[in-house]
């Protein structure tokens, strides 16, 4: 949040450390009151207590009731510029919407793309976003990048992201939703708009078919059986929305939402028993042997 790499990220860290300067400033002024009326009004010896009521001060009255509402008010009116200057004044059309679950994301572009966890983007614009939610509130915030925004069930919330430069901008779920929420990690990419375009493109494709070998026998078998009841592979009849698209999972990172590198050792670990891995997701235990492990992680390294 204290390095900003966008516009949006940057006015909210400016409004952040002014606040935290001002914050600074009132403690150390009351500080010094309090230091001082402990001071000069203490007991001492020989000093009598007179007992005598106070004196009213007009000065010191208004002062310490006008201050304190100037200076609410001048948070109130940053507060409100930074609102309208870092959120969308109206629903965008978006160009990607990000969909929250448990406990993943999902990013479906505009041109039919869909990738899980790794939110790619350009850089050097405001990209329009509709953050969703397929279960319960989630909170998606990536803070180099700007403010955070609730997932709310029935409800498209709208969202500008934008990155001054290419790199990768780490997140998470920022609203507890369940036993895995602190693996509901969110990686943006920012990319040049050229590798980006590319990119796109290259998401949009079908995935290649393998026929023989392991990889084959990995393609047939993710078929039968009901891996096809909640994944989607585009260019096969698998079609489901339930869990992650598995159509380029082999360029991804991370896998289970940043719980394992993407190697093939590890997604032969997540294949075989996927909740030791992640406990309480929706993935169940096949049971696959290990002959099974080894070719369903086979077909899936060939998605790229």
């Amino acid at each position: 949040m204290l390095q900003p790499v966008s516009p949006l990220a940057g006015d909210i860290a400016r409004f952040f450390n002014g606040m935290m300067i001002l914050s600074y400033v009132i403690f150390g002024l009351v500080a010094v009151l309090i230091a001082y009326a402990l001071l000069h009004y203490r007991a001492r010896p020989g000093r009598a207590e007179t007992g005598a009521a106070s004196r009213p001060h007009t000065i010191l009255e208004v002062a310490w009731t006008v201050l304190p509402l100037l200076t609410v008010g001048v948070i109130f009116f940053f507060t409100i510029r930074i609102m309208y200057s870092t959120e969308p004044d109206s629903v965008p059309v978006p160009e990607i919407k990000i969909t929250g679950r448990q406990w993943w994301w999902q990013a479906q572009y505009s041109n039919g793309a869909y990738a899980a966890n790794e939110i790619h983007i350009p850089t050097g614009r405001r990209v329009p976003v509709w953050i969703l939610t397929g279960d319960v509130i989630h909170d998606f915030w990536v803070p180099e990048l700007g403010p955070k925004i609730d997932a709310i069930p029935g409800r498209a919330n709208a969202l500008w992201l934008e990155a001054d430069k290419p790199g990768t901008y780490f997140g998470a779920c920022a609203e507890y939703c369940g036993n895995q929420h602190a693996w509901m990690l969110i990686r943006v990419i920012a990319q040049t708009p050229d590798v980006y375009v590319e990119w796109l493109k290259a998401q949009a494709a079908s995935a290649a078919q393998p026929d023989a070998g392991d990889a084959g026998a990995g393609a047939q078998l993710f078929q039968q059986r009901s891996c096809v009841n909640c994944h989607a592979i585009q260019g096969t009849d698998a079609n489901a929305r339930v869990g992650p698209d598995l159509t380029h999972v082999a360029s991804r990172s991370t896998l289970g939402a940043g719980v394992l590198r993407n190697t093939p050792e590890n997604l032969a670990r997540w294949m075989q028993n996927p909740q030791l891995v992640k406990p309480g997701i929706l993935m169940p235990n096949f049971k696959f042997s290990r002959d099974q492990v080894r070719q369903i992680t086979a077909y899936l390294e060939t998605l790229r």
